[in-house]
């Protein structure tokens, strides 16, 4: 079976991929250490575990070197914003959104970008909603969206021989936007959010797409049903 590399896979959107994935892919899990990405790799028989902290470029470059061919990159890690104002928001918040949210995407695809030509790969990016609009407060967090969706774009164009999807999707029922909402000071209502597994059939459609079809953004929008 193809290969395919699921960042953020410990949780939420990512762990959902790799379900959506299982049957048709050969797992590698990624994510930092932990007793949940053990759990994924348990349940998904099979699967390994690609533990690593995605800001440790060096343990990053170490761990890769030894996948020569890769047929699938889905790019599903990243943190949200404390939702301040550009006039409120400290540099340190800046450098870690943008750190985690697009230079580890960047430099994970680099240094897989051999393994990837190899196998006429594709590379996915969960990227937001923020990634294509920019609402108050959310200003750093959309600026690492829309700095993803640059790479997304630049990577497609750069490399013919491998497929680029985005994926935009509205907000997701996660443990992560339980926080923002508390943040905002709201009650939590699920249904007002997609499902992590509308998310991941989004991105099962994209790949499992024919070849002669270039997948290359789809926007998913939260209905409430």
């Amino acid at each position: 079976m193809p290969t395919a590399l699921i960042t953020g896979a410990s949780r939420g959107v990512g762990a959902q991929i790799a379900r959506a994935l299982t049957s048709t892919h050969d797992l590698l899990l990624g994510g930092r250490g932990s007793p949940e990405l053990d759990s994924l790799a348990t349940e998904l028989d099979g699967a390994a575990t690609f533990d690593v902290d995605l800001t440790d470029y060096d343990s990053v470059e170490a761990s890769v070197e030894a996948i020569s061919s890769l047929d699938l990159l889905v790019h599903s890690a990243g943190v949200a914003s404390s939702l301040e104002s550009v006039a409120d928001t400290p540099v340190d918040e800046w450098r870690d959104l943008l750190e985690v949210n697009l230079i580890a995407a960047a430099e994970l695809t680099r240094l897989l970008l051999p393994a990837l030509r190899e196998a006429g790969g594709h590379v996915v990016f969960i990227n937001s909603g923020a990634g294509m609009r920019v609402n108050p407060g959310w200003t750093p967090y959309a600026a690492s969206k829309f700095g993803l969706r640059a790479l997304a774009d630049g990577l497609r164009a750069e490399e013919p021989s491998i497929r680029v999807t985005s994926i935009f999707p509205g907000r997701i029922d996660t443990d992560m936007q339980r926080d923002i909402v508390a943040r905002e000071g709201d009650d939590y209502d699920p249904t007002r959010f997609l499902r992590p597994e509308t998310v991941a059939a989004a991105v099962a459609h994209a790949v499992a797409t024919p070849s002669d079809a270039h997948p290359t953004d789809i926007v998913l929008r939260p209905t409430g049903r």
